[in-house]
């Protein structure tokens, strides 16, 4: 099913939470949480749009991460539903695509939950407070290819760097449905 993310609340506090990569490695949020702030992107390997901006995530992500700006990936969806999202895939998926950043399992979907994320790709950005300044995609360029993108997470992100707050124009994301237990 094909979602849009829905308009939150700017300002929103970050739930805490800590979750495990797909080798058991575990991760805090607030350990992320830098001076330059968080990216927190809601993700899966089966979404065709997952998998149209992996590439571009994954580069926009090492832009972010060399200017200071902390990226972390939490799959969310019920892998005894989809097997393609269960961990062993998702280290594949994070293999195949370069991920730079913790690509996490989220298994009882209870950060999912706590965010709101609705979608895959679902990007979340909070400023160094841990309140939430961006809910939007990626780029336009969606499913097509990247020619000429307008990188609209990039751009918010080191807004949000800069200044402490995000864009007042935000579009939302769009992907499919996180599959809920």
């Amino acid at each position: 099913m094909l979602l849009d993310t829905p308009k939150v609340q700017i300002g929103w506090k970050a739930p805490e939470f800590t979750l495990a990569d797909p080798d058991g490695n575990s991760f805090t949020m607030s350990e992320h949480l830098g001076e330059q702030g968080l990216l927190i992107a809601f993700i899966c390997n089966h979404c065709p749009y997952v998998q149209a901006i992996a590439d571009r995530l994954a580069k926009d992500a090492r832009e972010l991460q060399a200017e200071g700006i902390n990226v972390l990936a939490v799959m969310s969806n019920d892998y005894s539903y989809v097997e393609i999202d269960s961990p062993p895939y998702m280290k594949q998926f994070a293999k195949q695509h370069d991920f730079s950043f913790p690509y996490l399992v989220d298994k009882d979907q209870a950060v999912g939950k706590a965010y709101g994320a609705v979608c895959t790709p679902d990007f979340f950005g909070f400023n160094k407070n841990g309140e939430l300044q961006y809910r939007g995609r990626l780029d336009d360029a969606r499913m097509a290819p990247p020619q000429n993108r307008s990188r609209e997470l990039i751009d918010a992100m080191r807004l949000i760097a800069n200044t402490g707050k995000g864009p007042e124009k935000q579009h939302p994301s769009m992907g499919c449905s996180i599959k809920w237990k």
